[in-house]
């Protein structure tokens, strides 16, 4: 500031720095305005190396239950494992004292054998379309339970690879083709694998605006290595789920945080259908797959 009002003096518009009936007195304000304005905002840019530390809280274990049942012969699996805390490695060690059952509609519960670390499975129930399915997981002092209904399986009609251009470049994707039945209500999801590598991307839909119509969707991901993306000459499969609207719910849910289009303030758990506080899901779908080499 006292270099200010020294480079003021030399320019003689010190004595009338105030008053306005000099003819000097406005550009001098206004020098000094825009001196006061920029030194905070150059102190402000040196006060800012400050290091915060966030105190990242270890929350309570909660128990993750991940499972299904198809309409494909003894193709029932629920995996069950437990969270852990933000800093700790992403390894999630099984379950494997837990009594897990499936019942089939007012049918007596099967019993899931463990199979390897965490995994339960049984060949004892055949899924049908149609049919309500009901998960019972008795583990820790706690229970969990869920319900989920089968629906009719809608025909995987075509599979394709298409080209997109787009940003300059063109990139290949898996393009299915089905017919949504009349009626709305109907959701489904895809996976999809190339060259035996499951793509991590999450594809849900459901027939809000394409009810009864063919369906013609376009299953586009951008992966920021271009070796994941689908090159000529790669075998591309593609498993389509008739999935109920709670399964779709909880899809829609994982996918809207994954790629931050989410409207919360910030991502959290989607919602699940299983009761009694656990996380995860219990799925029970339809399943198609059909196959294609890329051109």
């Amino acid at each position: 500031m006292k270099k200010l009002i020294n480079y003021l003096k030399s320019r003689n518009e010190e004595p009338n720095l105030f008053k306005r009936d000099s003819p000097t007195a406005f550009v001098g304000q206004k020098k000094l305005f825009k001196c006061l304005i920029i030194l905070p905002l150059i102190l402000f840019q040196f006060s800012c190396e400050k290091v915060i530390n966030i105190d990242l809280n270890n929350a309570a274990k909660r128990y993750v239950i991940e499972g299904w049942i198809t309409n494909r012969p003894g193709d029932c699996e629920i995996r069950i494992t437990q969270t852990v805390n933000f800093s700790d490695p992403n390894v999630f060690a099984g379950v494997t004292d837990a009594i897990v059952t499936i019942q089939d509609n007012n049918n007596p519960p099967v019993l899931l054998a463990q199979s390897v670390n965490g995994l339960y499975q049984t060949g004892q129930v055949n899924g049908a379309p149609g049919h309500t399915y009901t998960l019972m997981v008795k583990v820790g002092g706690q229970v969990f339970s869920a319900k989920s209904l089968m629906p009719e399986q809608v025909n995987f009609d075509r599979l394709y690879i298409a080209d997109f251009q787009g940003f300059g470049a063109t990139k290949k994707f898996a393009d299915v083709v089905f017919t949504d039945p009349p009626g709305k209500g109907n959701a489904y999801r895809f996976v999809q694998v190339k060259n035996n590598q499951t793509n991590n991307g999450i594809f849900v839909l459901n027939d809000n605006f394409t009810d009864g119509r063919v369906n013609n969707s376009l299953l586009a991901y951008f992966d920021s290595k271009d070796e994941n993306m689908i090159k000529t000459g790669d075998t591309v499969s593609v498993e389509m789920m008739c999935i109920d609207p709670a399964i779709y719910k909880y899809w829609f849910g994982l996918q809207e945080s994954s790629t931050g289009n989410s409207n919360n303030a910030s991502p959290g758990n989607p919602v699940s259908n299983i009761s009694g506080g656990a996380l995860g899901y219990f799925s029970a779908h339809t399943f198609q797959i059909r196959s294609v080499i890329s051109p």
